[in-house]
């Protein structure tokens, strides 16, 4: 060819902005393989497009994109069969940085906050310039689909490009990139492998990494999320599951569906069928990984809630633009409407499947508590996740869930009954359950530490209210039957002594018809924490709030008697008073305000049984 070679300015303010582009938007190095990776799958798969009307445009039998390093030259080549790039098209897209205008660009990034930077970039595409991350220079070669002619445009990110004639066999692009001393890592074949399985693994064009002249395959190339469920087998459903997830079991359920229409979105997830090595309950973020056209964007898009977070897989969407700052992706309303419609998905999946309380049982197990963090934070599916909640309880063996409760409820019941601890078998023991026992009345065990919270929030289920029973004056006499056996004592003169005698650790001392062979036992006002909630407020060294406990006494009780006969000329009432009280603890699970004093009374009380 003839042409010489052409000099062109970028303009005066590229060089202010290729600094941003390379030390603003990006915060892993790496970040520029993925671009390019995407512009080369892009460019395929624009040209496997403009083959459907023009056959001559079709792809070669075997295009693959090529990844080529060599240590010794020090450069790392690109190479695809895609459409290409004309003279006039090289110019346009890589010679005019945000054609939208440079200027504009670069004032618009730097003065927007960092949360609206993902939003400005989007409107650029600057993601080629990435390169000069790790590139002193950087030849781009390409030749257009039907076309002879081949071009290279380079640059070393300053103030100036250059177009030259060039000859390439066939259509596509080579992007050569020299590297900076700094930048060698990416010049190693592991590594360059690593990455492209990371963020690229299931783009469909194959990706080779050259090693030695041998070409070895980088990814997978297939996006099993886009197969019809008929197609994908369910060996290859756990193997998938395993690799998404880092997981060696399979899965409880698989999810996978695509929706077309308003959203368009394939997406295949999985409820685990065992906990994971880590911990979900202390990581609060959904890992969901986000693809755009197959290409792995974020796993830190909150594709669902926080109560969510254990469900695992992929939703790949064509409805949002390959953004240059993917780690910093934005909540565009198109994934906040494809974040609501794959959380009813998730949701509708697990209310199916909690008809078979055997098999549920196993996902409850594993997830539970997770699933309480809904009620507490979710209003929009609060009484949805309520649905799906199992507790163990002091009528029926097993788990049971609130539905159920209501179908066993007692005539003339009126609330849900909690009792809220830090273990459900001693919780099943507690004196607090005495007098719902002997009426009949369920009440349902709570255990995990969530329990002290979800409650207030969810108040209600299906119009009855959840009451913690060891809050506020429970009233059972509505309930019919099992009234508590034996004669009730005359404690008028005997409450306000005791309640003298205590006036430093409790606010009330009040009679109950709640126990049976209990003395006594400790209540939360009516207003404020209940005493699970204050145990852990106080674990916290935090301040209780809502006043101190009740002491509630059971009249037939025979040391309530005993007590009654002779309080008011009862001189060691004052001692006993307070062992009444630090038994209630006790029983409550807490310990006694001294614990060496409490050991001292009981032995000298053994001493003289």
């Amino acid at each position: 060819m003839s042409e010489a070679l052409e000099r062109h300015e970028f303009g005066a303010e590229v060089g202010r902005l290729l600094d941003l582009v390379v030390h603003a938007l990006y915060s892993e190095r790496e970040i520029f393989l993925r671009e390019l990776v995407a512009n080369a799958a892009d460019a395929v798969d624009r040209r496997r497009f403009e083959a459907l009307t023009n056959p001559a445009l079709g792809l070669p039998a075997e295009a693959r994109l090529r990844i080529l390093p060599d240590k010794a030259a020090r450069t790392l080549t690109i190479a695809d069969a895609g459409i290409g790039m004309s003279k006039t098209e090289l110019g346009q897209h890589l010679g005019t940085i945000a054609r939208s205008g440079t200027l504009a660009f670069a004032r618009s990034l730097a003065e927007a906050p960092a949360t609206d930077k993902p939003s400005l970039i989007g409107q650029f595409g600057v993601g080629f310039y990435s390169a000069f991350m790790v590139a002193d220079r950087v030849e781009v070669t390409s030749r257009r689909a039907g076309t002879e002619e081949a071009w290279t445009w380079a640059s070393e990110g300053r103030g100036d490009y250059t177009l030259a004639p060039a000859a390439r066999a066939e259509a596509g692009t080579d992007i050569v990139l020299h590297m900076k001393a700094d930048a060698e890592e990416f010049l190693e074949p592991f590594r360059l492998q690593s990455i492209i399985r990371k963020w690229a693994d299931h783009i469909t064009i194959p990706i080779v990494v050259v090693r030695d002249g041998k070409e070895e395959p980088a990814n997978e190339g297939t996006a099993l999320w886009r197969k019809p469920k008929s197609e994908v087998t369910e060996e290859q459903y756990a193997d998938f599951y395993r690799h998404v997830a880092h997981a060696f079991d399979t899965p409880w359920a698989t999810l996978h569906w695509r929706a077309e229409g308003t959203l368009d979105y394939a997406a295949l997830l999985f409820i685990p069928g065992m906990k994971p090595f880590q911990p979900v309950e202390g990581e609060r973020e959904s890992r969901v990984r986000l693809h755009v056209r197959r290409m792995f964007i974020t796993e830190e898009a909150g594709l669902l809630p926080p109560w969510l977070r254990f469900v695992a897989g992929v939703v790949d969407t064509e409805d949002l633009p390959l953004n240059v700052s993917r780690e910093m992706l934005q909540a565009t309303p198109v994934l906040a409407r494809i974040r609501k419609a794959v959380t009813n998905r998730v949701l509708s999946e697990l209310k199916s499947r909690a008809r078979e309380a055997e098999d549920y049982a196993k996902v409850w197990e594993n997830f539970g508590p997770v699933l309480k963090e809904g009620v507490w934070e979710d209003a929009e599916h609060r009484q949805e996740v309520a649905a799906l909640l199992r507790f163990r309880s002091s009528a029926v063996e097993g788990w049971t869930s609130l539905v159920d409760y209501l179908a066993r409820m007692k005539e003339g019941q009126q609330a849900i009954y909690v009792l809220v601890g830090d273990d459900a078998a001693a919780l099943a023991r507690s004196p607090q359950l005495e007098g719902f026992r002997a009426r009949g009345v369920e009440v349902l065990l709570l255990s995990d530490g969530i329990d002290a919270f979800w409650p207030e929030r969810l108040a209600s289920f299906e119009g009855r209210p959840i009451r913690s029973i060891t809050q506020g004056t429970v009233d059972l006499s509505k309930v019919a039957g099992g009234e508590p056996a034996g004669e009730a004592t005359d404690v008028a003169l005997l409450l306000p002594l005791l309640k003298d005698a205590l006036k430093e650790d409790v606010s009330e001392v009040r009679a109950t018809d709640r126990l049976v062979d209990s003395a006594a036992v400790l209540a939360a006002p009516e207003h404020g924490p209940d005493l699970q909630m204050q145990r852990l407020l106080r674990r916290a060294g935090r301040g209780v709030g809502g006043g101190l406990p009740v002491l509630e006494i059971n009249p037939r009780h025979p040391f309530i008697r005993k007590l009654a006969e002779g309080a008011k000329d009862d001189p060691a009432l004052a001692e006993k008073a307070g062992l009444l009280l630090d038994l209630a603890r006790v029983q409550d699970g807490d310990t006694p305000r001294d614990p060496a004093g409490f050991a001292r009374q009981v032995a000298a009380a053994l001493g003289a049984a």
